[in-house]
Formats: C-alpha cells, structure tokens, sequence
C-alpha cells in the first residue's frame, strides 16, 4: 500500500519559518517526480513546488519563488519544503504527491498519490 504522509506543519507568525516533510512508504518512487501543493479555506488546490527525480528540475509557483525550497532525499525516500519568510497568504493545508512516472508537472491531475495533508497557519 502506497503511502505518504507529511509532517511538520504547524502555527507560526508572519515572517517566520517552517520545514514541511513527505515521507514515502509502500513502494519505491525510483524516478518519479514528487511536488507539493497547498490548499486554503475555500479555495482549490493548487500547485506550489515540484522536484524531479535527481532534484536537477524544481519548478516554483511564483507566490513562493525566493521563499520557499523543495528537496528530496531519495535513499531516505523523503520530501522537504524549507518554507520561509511566511505570509498569511501561505495559510493553507499543504499536500505532498508522487507521480507514477518521471514527468514533471505542476498539474495536480497527473499525480497520482497523495498525502493526507498538514495544516500551516501563518499568523499576523
């Protein structure tokens, strides 16, 4: 059974920072692309980071470029966002994904595994 399942969400004031995680079990993501998405109150999911396979191709949503950093540690089969400078804009439930395959895409549609998301709450 293929799971992911992220941690390190939490409550912290605006400016602050936050290291989110994605830990990966049930089988192996050799190849695949994983990516980061985030969702607020009321509103649809979207794409904030993604990471090929060898970490040589990150893409960021512009909201988050120069703030946030994604990473991935293969031979521990984890994920990071190194989320800085936060905003409450960044307030959101946040969702780590795997693809199936090596594409890297901020589509959330062409992911097909998800975690079950961690909240961050971004204060003022």
């Amino acid at each position: 059974q293929v799971q992911l399942v992220e941690s390190g969400g939490g409550l912290v004031q605006a400016g602050g920072s936050l290291r989110l995680s994605c830990a990966a079990s049930g089988r192996t993501f050799m190849g695949a692309s994983m990516g980061w998405f985030r969702q607020a109150a009321g509103k649809e999911r979207e794409f904030v980071a993604v990471i090929s396979w060898s970490g040589n191709n990150v893409y960021y949503t512009d909201s988050v470029k120069g703030r946030f950093t994604i990473s991935r540690d293969n031979a521990e089969n984890t994920m990071y966002l190194q989320m800085s400078s936060l905003k409450r804009e960044d307030t959101a439930v946040y969702y780590c994904a795997a693809t199936s395959g090596s594409v890297v895409t901020t589509n959330r549609r062409l992911y097909d595994y998800w975690g079950q998301g961690t909240q961050v709450t971004v204060s003022s």
